[in-house]
């Protein structure tokens, strides 16, 4: 299973203005805007089409279903199959690299592993 390859969704005339090239989608409101009027060979407009599968949405990269951990008790619950644990960025270096031998001996994938470990 995987996620459906989506175009890069521009903004009108970013090409034009440097300042509008380093900006997100916002939706086209002129008038004669051809973008708005979603004629062919204008930029792309995201639409309810471009959705995934509800199986899919909210899912890791690598798969997994995220799951935020404080502690190293919050990891018994987890189910390795499916799921990853993400360290919560206010946990402390000590408690991250008990957290990470934990699950290590668990099997569970860890998304965001301290650096020195």
């Amino acid at each position: 299973m995987r996620t459906k390859k989506k175009p890069e969704f521009k903004r009108v005339d970013y090409h034009r203005h440097k300042k509008l090239s380093r900006s997100s989608w916002r939706k086209p409101r002129g008038r004669h805007n051809k973008t708005r009027l979603h004629k062919k060979g204008k930029f792309l407009s995201p639409s309810i089409g471009y959705g995934n599968d509800a199986s899919l949405r909210g899912l890791h990269p690598s798969g997994y279903r995220e799951v935020l951990v404080y502690n190293v008790k919050e990891l018994e619950g987890i189910d390795a199959s499916s799921e990853a644990v993400r360290i919560a960025a206010s946990v402390g270096r000590r408690k991250r690299l008990q957290i990470l031998a934990r699950a290590k001996e668990l099997n569970i994938k860890v998304l965001n592993p301290p650096v020195e470990a």
